[in-house]
């Protein structure tokens, strides 16, 4: 039998071990978290790059944005395929759209161009040179990108908005953010600039995550524009404020716009239409919806579906 003075004992031991056993259990459970993560950041690093880099410098503040598509062949490892001999010629400056329905190769054409994938045919350059003769990180450099899908890290809206120009001052910043249309939202946040987004910025709207995006490419400042379908998981408000945005930030630089919404590219200097990796029709808004073809055929189908949206 246990005496009074050894089951205190006892007890007062078992609580004294109660919490260090149970922060072991929980240490194991993020020990074995951890070498979960660390085994798939390793497959990364083993992994074989398939896209080798050029040796050809580029330095972005001599790059003035010419690009050109010839008779681009494209296919992926399913061997379907997406691209049949594509030509394109994006003068220096000017705003380009690509558009066309699910499928027709649209956001290929930007994959190719930011070396995501190589051409199995013809040749893509910018300024004249074949981007395979170039430095993947100065090719990169010159490009920005705002895509439908938005990666916001888990730091601050600070912090998300100078990625890739860490060197970016606060005035700089906010200057961005001003252009983006995103100054007054963020200053309404909690904390501001310091406001934790959370992962994948998921503290945020999809509007608001989208003119993070801008005012990160306003501040990187690239010659070469890409929006693929920056504007497609909005609502019409918050489209029009991004619109205003987009027109800020493609002044003085080679734009391509990938589009579904039609109504977002009739300003374009030339318009390409897609169709099953090849280009059927090309021209100003205008000329297109003249011309009876693919692109007029959308137009109607989505004026259309603006129309039934306003009446009801």
């Amino acid at each position: 039998t246990l005496n009074i003075g050894l089951y205190s004992v006892l007890i007062f031991m078992t609580q004294r071990l109660l919490w260090p056993l149970t922060t072991l259990g929980e240490t194991f459970d993020q020990y074995q978290r951890a070498m979960a993560s660390t085994n798939r950041i390793l497959d990364v690093l083993d992994t074989v790059p398939q896209i080798q880099d050029g040796s050809q410098a580029l330095p972005t503040q001599a790059v003035k944005g010419d690009v050109r598509f010839d008779d681009v062949q494209f296919a992926y490892s399913n061997g379907v395929r997406v691209l049949k001999g594509l030509s394109l010629n994006i003068p220096a400056g000017e705003t380009a759209a690509i558009v066309g329905a699910t499928g027709a190769g649209k956001s290929t054409v930007v994959k190719l161009l930011l070396r995501f994938y190589d051409v199995t045919g013809g040749t893509i350059t910018v300024d004249g040179h074949d981007l395979r003769t170039l430095k993947l990180e100065d090719l990169r450099k010159a490009i920005g990108l705002v895509s439908q899908d938005v990666y916001l890290f888990h730091g601050t809206v600070r912090e998300n908005i100078v990625y890739g120009s860490f060197d970016a001052s606060d005035e700089q910043v906010i200057e961005a953010a001003k252009v983006a249309e995103a100054h007054d939202f963020i200053m309404s946040l909690p904390q501001g600039y310091d406001t934790i987004v959370g992962e994948r910025g998921q503290k945020l709207s999809g509007g608001q995550r989208q003119r993070i995006s801008i005012a990160r490419a306003v501040l990187k400042d690239p010659p070469i524009l890409i929006l693929d379908e920056a504007t497609s998981s909005v609502d019409n408000e918050t489209e029009a404020a991004i619109q205003r945005s987009l027109e800020k930030l493609v002044v003085g630089r080679t734009t391509i716009v990938i589009a579904h919404r039609l109504s977002t590219v009739r300003n374009a200097d030339r318009i390409f239409v897609l169709e099953n990796g090849a280009l059927k029709e090309q021209g100003l808004h205008e000329e297109l919806v003249e011309g009876n073809g693919i692109y007029a055929a959308l137009w109607r189908v989505q004026m259309g579906e603006r129309l039934r949206a306003a009446g009801d």
